[in-house]
């Protein structure tokens, strides 16, 4: 485990002013156990999008610093990428940043015998947002309700 403090805020701490330097924002870190194995997941984003070139320069630029620093106690892979189309809303400034624009959630239990929604994100604050479908009807649930939501690139649930 990460020496004083979580995996993803120490993580997260060393790798906000590289992203900085760099040129990109930090958009999210995460610390999974998938299978047998751990995968530290860092994704950046910038204006125009990440190319792999700023993924590269970013792992070169980590790695040091994660390696001095040695905020994991176990074997780890290192992934760094983009967020990508779609992109999971996990932080407040990413809900903040995203009012107005169309989203897709799955609420962990279901209201009104649905789980999935799709809509335009009309607002967020204090932990609640709140979603306009087409027909004008809405729905406002705090974010601990949601499996999780992310940008509608592709217009809803039926073209998955």
């Amino acid at each position: 485990m990460a020496k004083g403090g979580n995996t993803v805020q120490t993580v997260t701490a060393l790798a906000e002013p590289i992203a900085a330097q760099l040129g990109v924002s930090l958009w999210d870190v995460r610390f999974l156990k998938e299978g047998a194995s751990w995968v530290l997941r860092i994704f950046i984003d910038k204006a125009g999008g990440v190319s792999i070139d700023d993924c590269v320069d970013f792992t070169h630029a980590i790695n040091p610093v994660l390696d001095e620093a040695d905020p994991i106690e176990q074997a780890y892979c290192l992934e760094v990428s983009s967020p990508g189309l779609e992109r999971e809303l996990t932080r407040d400034a990413h809900f903040e940043s995203a009012v107005g624009q169309k989203v897709k959630l799955r609420t962990i239990r279901p209201v009104d015998g649905e789980r999935d929604f799709s809509g335009v994100l009309e607002a967020y604050a204090d932990g609640a947002l709140t979603v306009r479908f087409p027909d004008e009807s809405g729905l406002t649930l705090a974010k601990k309700e949601t499996a999780w939501v992310k940008l509608d690139d592709f217009g809803g649930f039926d073209q998955e």
